[in-house]
C-alpha cells in the first residue's frame, strides 16, 4: 500500500511539474502586468472606469470595512486555533478574499459589466482585433476605440452562479492550513478566474460549450497562471476596481496575441509551402 502511494505521489508531482512548466513557456502570468502598463499608458481606455468609478469606490470601501469590522476578529480567533500567531495574517487576507468575492459579485452585475465589456472590446479595436469585434457588435469608423464600439449583439460576461459560491466556500476551509492552505486557496481562485476572463473572447469566436471546453483544456496551465496574480491585484482593498479593469485589459492582449498567432502560423506555412516549390 505504501508503495502505491509512493507511487501515486509521484505521478501527482510529475503532473504538477508539467503544468509548471507549461505555465512558464506560456507567459500568461505575465498578462495581468501588460494589462496595468496598456491601460495606463491608453487613456481611451479609461472611460468606462470614470464613468462608474464613484459609486463602485463607494462600494468597495462599504463592503471592505463592513467586512473587517463584523468578522475580522471572530474569524482571526477561530483560525488562531490551527495558525497559530500566523492567523493575523492569514485572516487579513481570508476577510480580503471574501470582501473581494463580495464586491465582484455585487459591482460586476449590478454596476461595471457594461464597462468591463466595453475595455475588453475597446482594448481588442486598439490592437486592430476589429474584425473580431464585429462578430458581437457593432463598430463604428473613428480613431478613438471606446468611441467606436456600437450596440453589442447579447451580453456575454458570466454572473455569478450559485455554483460558483458553494465552490468558494468549500475553499474556505484551506486556510485552516498555515501560509500553504492560503497560497493553495488563491491558486483554487485563480484557476477558475482565467478562463472566465475570456468569456468575451469565447463569445466572439463563436465557440459552442464543447469547443469552449476543450480549448481551456489545452490551456489549462496557462489560464491557471494568468489567474493567480489577477486573482492576487482584485484582492486588493478598494484599488482592486482599478485592477479589474487592467486584468479585463490583460486578458483582451492576451486575447489579441492568440488572434496574430493563429493567422501568422498558417501564413508561416504558406510561405514555407511556396519556397518549397519554387526550389523544387
Amino acid at each position: 500500500m505504501s508503495e502505491k502511494v509512493k507511487e501515486v505521489a509521484r505521478e501527482e508531482l510529475e503532473q504538477a511539474k508539467v503544468l509548471a512548466q507549461d505555465a512558464v513557456r506560456s507567459g500568461s502570468y505575465l498578462y495581468p502586468i501588460k494589462g496595468i502598463a496598456y491601460f495606463l499608458t491608453h487613456r481611451s481606455l479609461w472611460k468606462p472606469l470614470v464613468n462608474k468609478l464613484a459609486p463602485t469606490i463607494s462600494l468597495g470601501l462599504g463592503v471592505t470595512t463592513f467586512m473587517f469590522f463584523f468578522t475580522y476578529l471572530p474569524q482571526v480567533a477561530f483560525l488562531s486555533l490551527f495558525n497559530g500567531p500566523l492567523a493575523v495574517f492569514s485572516t487579513v487576507l481570508l476577510v480580503l478574499s471574501e470582501s473581494s468575492t463580495i464586491f465582484s459579485v455585487l459591482s460586476k452585475n449590478f454596476l461595471i459589466d457594461d464597462a468591463l465589456l466595453d475595455t475588453f472590446d475597446s482594448t481588442l479595436l486598439s490592437r486592430n482585433q476589429t474584425a473580431l469585434v464585429s462578430t458581437e457588435r457593432q463598430v463604428r469608423s473613428g480613431s478613438d476605440p471606446v468611441s467606436r464600439l456600437g450596440k453589442i449583439a447579447k451580453k456575454p460576461f458570466e454572473r455569478f452562479t450559485p455554483k460558483a459560491i458553494i465552490r468558494y466556500f468549500m475553499y474556505l476551509p484551506l486556510n485552516f492550513i498555515p501560509v500553504v492552505g492560503t497560497v493553495m486557496f488563491v491558486i483554487l481562485q485563480g484557476r477558475k478566474f482565467g478562463p472566465s476572463a475570456h468569456s468575451r473572447y469565447f463569445q466572439l469566436k463563436q465557440m459552442n460549450n464543447r469547443q469552449k471546453e476543450e480549448f481551456i483544456e489545452k490551456r489549462k496551465a496557462a489560464y491557471a497562471s494568468f489567474g493567480v496574480p489577477a486573482v492576487l491585484l482584485e484582492l486588493v482593498p478598494v484599488a482592486g476596481i482599478l485592477f479589474a479593469f487592467t486584468n479585463t485589459v490583460g486578458a483582451a492582449l492576451w486575447a489579441a496575441d492568440m488572434e496574430q498567432q493563429s493567422t501568422t502560423a498558417p501564413n508561416l506555412r504558406n510561405q514555407a509551402e511556396l519556397a518549397g516549390k519554387k526550389a523544387e
